[in-house]
């Protein structure tokens, strides 16, 4: 089972259910079926497994969930199969943060787009992580200031995302782009 997800390989998965392996078979790592699927981005073997029952919760010894691990592989089709299963959008990766924070840091577009207009997607876009950064923070802090980060930070404050919140030494996310040369990221948080 645990190669199968792990390859994307959906009719092994299929037939690996059949034979009655377990959906939450933990790996050397304690990564689960569901979360080798969704860390390779195999959504074909992911949805069968979500359909079978497979826990989205589960969380393995880095703290990542296959929740979790969307917003850094920044597939939304991976986070539509995913939130059919209802995941637990309050739980928080090692740095004590949601999927939206490495999605901001990443530039996913596609992801953040979907995470935050799907009403069956409830993350929260001001989460602070324990860095002290939100997801528009580390949009701007990590990210380059290109077109996808710029879209990104369009996205967040659409969906909410308030560009008033400091990070610990008191900075918001405008004061970051200004001091990093972003100029359209900085337009658009003046806006």
């Amino acid at each position: 089972m645990l190669e199968a997800a792990r390859s994307g390989d959906v009719d092994a998965v299929r037939e690996a259910i059949e034979r009655g392996a377990g959906l939450e078979a933990r790996d050397g790592n304690d990564r689960t079926p569901l979360l080798l699927a969704a860390t390779g981005d195999h959504v074909g073997a992911a949805r069968v497994l979500v359909d079978a029952g497979a826990d989205p919760d589960a969380l393995d010894q880095q703290h990542d969930t296959p929740w979790l691990v969307t917003g850094v592989t920044g597939s939304a089709a991976m986070a539509r199969t995913l939130a059919a299963a209802d995941p637990d959008y309050t739980i928080v990766n090692r740095y004590g943060g949601t999927s939206l924070i490495p999605a901001g840091e990443h530039g996913h577009v596609a992801y953040v787009r979907e995470v935050t207009t799907n009403p069956d997607i409830d993350v929260d876009v001001d989460h602070v992580n324990d860095l002290g950064w939100t997801a528009l923070l580390e949009a701007v802090i990590l990210g380059d200031g290109g077109t996808d980060h710029q879209k990104t930070v369009k996205l967040l404050l659409d969906a909410g995302a308030d560009p008033g919140i400091e990070d610990r030494t008191g900075m918001t996310a405008l004061q970051h782009a200004r001091r990093r040369g972003q100029d359209e990221v900085a337009r658009l948080l003046s806006e």
